[in-house]
């Protein structure tokens, strides 16, 4: 694959991953305005389990946008250091087919 493709899927999973996280962030000040005010002893209420669930699940998201993130800047840094396709493990080029399907893919399918 070449530089200028491998930049363009980084670009926009990045931009993707940061949509989500904005979107996220959103979303989880939406779930905590509409916890103030209301009983939040969860053990007793039975909105508040839902509400503890939500938050959780708000941010296993988040933690899953980020980790995104990190994945792409990193790939984002091989790229720019000339190592971008090579399998971490065996120093083997990476399958075009597996860069399209996983553009931050460390390695290749035999050392995954």
């Amino acid at each position: 694959m070449d530089d200028a493709r491998a930049r363009e899927l980084l670009l926009a999973l990045r931009a993707d991953a940061l949509g989500r996280l904005t979107g996220l962030g959103d979303a989880h000040r939406d779930v905590v305005d509409a916890a103030r005010g209301a009983n939040v002893d969860d053990e007793h209420d039975p909105e508040g389990a839902t509400i503890a669930f939500e938050r959780a699940q708000l941010e296993a998201l988040a933690a899953g946008a980020h980790q995104r993130l990190t994945e792409v800047d990193a790939a984002l840094a091989r790229l720019a250091a000339g190592t971008y396709g090579t399998c971490a493990v065996g120093g083997e080029p990476l399958d075009d087919a597996r860069l399209e399907a996983r553009p931050t893919a460390t390695t290749c399918v035999a050392h995954s």
